[in-house]
């Protein structure tokens, strides 16, 4: 069986991360908003999170804009779509979410999360959200400064332990901070 592989190339490689166009992803294309919905409905999602931390061991919050987990601080992450490799997936998710594209090697994997919620990504409760994540430690040089603001408003940077105590972390994003070796 041969094995899938994604071509990737590189535009541009800073010190900290590259700025890069994934070659193997198709054209964006998006269902209809209906149908995706049906989808959200019937079928699991696929995703990645990332759980990114800086030298001094603190993570990577933002403020969620949209549903299901608008308005509590959640770790950046995306879906992957059809037909994306997960190395591919990765780079576009960290391109979209951090402001650069990073290898999936870069990270490390922590493992696979479910997570369960009442509503879509409408706020139409009901169907409710059903997401496998496979989630990836990354560890910055420094702290990212020009983070996207399309999923989240707000960004923080907190210690894990400070992170279990604030009721707005979203309890999917603790489970994470369970994980991190102290």
């Amino acid at each position: 069986m041969p094995i899938n592989t994604s071509i990737i190339r590189s535009d541009e490689i800073t010190d900290d991360c590259r700025i890069d166009s994934v070659c193997g992803a198709k054209t964006e294309v998006f269902l209809p908003t209906e149908l995706f919905a049906s989808v959200v409905a019937h079928t699991p999602l696929i995703a990645i999170d990332l759980i990114v931390t800086d030298p001094q061991g603190a993570v990577l919050l933002g403020l969620r804009n949209n549903a299901p987990a608008q308005g509590f601080w959640f770790v950046p992450g995306g879906r992957i779509r059809k037909n994306e490799s997960i190395h591919a997936a990765f780079m576009r998710i960290t391109e979209n979410e951090l402001g650069c594209a990073m290898p999936v090697a870069q990270g490390r994997f922590m493992g696979v999360f479910e997570h369960f919620y009442d509503v879509d990504f409408s706020s139409a409760a009901g169907a409710g959200t059903h997401y496998v994540v496979l989630a990836y430690r990354l560890q910055t040089e420094h702290r990212l400064f020009t983070l996207p603001r399309q999923q989240h408003s707000q960004y923080i940077w907190l210690q894990p332990d400070q992170a279990l105590q604030q009721p707005l972390v979203h309890p999917y994003t603790q489970a994470y901070f369970e994980s991190i070796p102290k």
